[in-house]
């Protein structure tokens, strides 16, 4: 006699298995949402499309226009605290600097991390640039408003920068100002 199995939807076995991911297997992707509703496409953050369990996905996200919206934020964090000679294509080490900058903001904040690593950004991206207006002669400037892509491209930039500075030269780790930056940034 054969026995007869059930048939299982792929979908539902897709679905427990993303509920089970979890950033460096501590941090859900679940629960995080994005207050501005405006950066809700240049935010990876769903527990769908960016759940990763390290933020290193080996993506080529440069290849098309816009296509770094769909790296997950964390790992564009990551990627953005590799700058500067010294530090180019050190991601491993960078990674580690974001697993202990996480760990910090759940001892301090008692929240997801993922979820204030998105408050952070979605406060510190500024609203409106000044550009330069004119010809050759007699140069102005002109107010204007900024598009969502760019918003979290300088807030990322702006923190992961803040937090380069003020660690050189100073008796704290850059995982410790990298920390700082974050929460201050995710409180307003």
């Amino acid at each position: 006699m054969a026995e007869v199995e059930t048939m299982v939807p792929v979908s539902a076995i897709s679905e427990t298995y993303l509920a089970d991911v979890k950033l460096f297997g501590k941090w859900s992707f679940d629960d995080v949402t994005v207050a501005d509703i405006a950066l809700v496409d240049y935010i990876g953050a769903s527990a769908v499309k960016h759940a990763t369990y390290v933020p290193h996905t080996a993506g080529r996200y440069q290849k098309k226009r816009f296509r770094k919206a769909q790296c997950p934020i964390v790992e564009r964090l990551t990627n953005s605290l590799m700058m500067h000679g010294r530090n180019n294509g050190k991601k491993l080490m960078v990674v580690r600097i974001v697993k202990h900058a996480l760990e910090i903001i759940s001892l301090f904040t008692d929240l997801n991390p993922i979820q204030v690593i998105v408050d952070a950004i979605v406060n510190s991206g500024p609203r409106e640039d000044a550009t330069r207006i004119g010809s050759v002669g007699v140069v102005r400037r002109q107010a204007v408003d900024i598009s969502p892509s760019r918003r979290v491209n300088q807030a990322i930039y702006l923190l992961t920068t803040g937090a380069r500075e003020r660690a050189f030269r100073n008796i704290k780790t850059i995982v410790e100002c990298l920390a700082d930056e974050i929460i201050n940034a995710a409180k307003g």
